[in-house]
């Protein structure tokens, strides 16, 4: 965990606040923690939910693993201190996306329980939604879109999550999709989109004051 080098900043408060911009949007913000294997199938669902959002005229947003590794994490690497910086570094800049007033959803494998739960701690209650893609290592190494687990078993990738890096399974994810039992991503996302409306995150549910009460 890197310590923060300067001391004289303030953090500023602007006079529009998440609840408006979620008010403006017609539904809440909520942060979709996407976590999983190399192959599991997390930045297929999560686009798949972006696009059923977005026939909905919902405000959601995908940050995708290697898409951040080609800007704003590109000085990172595959070290366990490096994957937490790049975890922190995403964490920090899904929290604006919740302020902002987005569904956001984040597709990295994660392998640390210890990460993903300090970003969790960065949200309120509610905004923040762990989704374990679940799948076995077998599947994964059968799909291997990537070519990633033949190399890492040649040597050629260090640090492999999976192969020869650890992953840690998620203790208590809101929601499991495991998808070695059901790979249709249509369907998939489905699960997720139904989770957002059984909770309540697609519409703005307005507080009924009791008979009687002043409003």
């Amino acid at each position: 965990m890197r310590k923060q080098k300067a001391t004289n900043v303030h953090w500023h408060d602007g006079d529009i606040t998440r609840a408006d911009r979620e008010r403006l949007n017609g539904h809440r913000a909520v942060c979709l923690w996407f976590t999983g294997l190399s192959g599991s199938g997390k930045s297929t669902i999560a686009r798949e939910v972006e696009k059923m959002l977005f026939e909905r005229g919902i405000h959601a947003y995908v940050l995708d693993g290697d898409n951040i590794r080609h800007g704003l994490n590109k000085d990172l690497g595959f070290s366990p201190e490096d994957r937490s910086e790049n975890i922190r570094r995403i964490g920090e800049v899904a929290k604006l996306f919740v302020d902002a007033g987005f569904i956001v959803m984040t597709a990295f494998i994660s392998p640390y329980r210890r990460d993903r739960d300090r970003v969790r701690a960065l949200m309120r209650e509610g905004e923040f939604v762990e989704v374990y893609i679940k799948c076995t290592i077998d599947v994964c190494e059968a799909r291997d879109p990537k070519g990633l687990y033949k190399k890492a078993r040649a040597g050629e990738i260090k640090e492999f999550t999976g192969i020869s890096a650890p992953y840690e399974e998620p203790v208590r994810p809101e929601l499991v999709i495991d998808t070695s039992e059901e790979d249709d991503v249509r369907i998939n996302a489905g699960k997720v989109v139904a989770f957002l409306e059984a909770k309540g995150y697609l519409e703005l549910r307005e507080t009924v004051a009791p008979e009687g009460a002043q409003r």
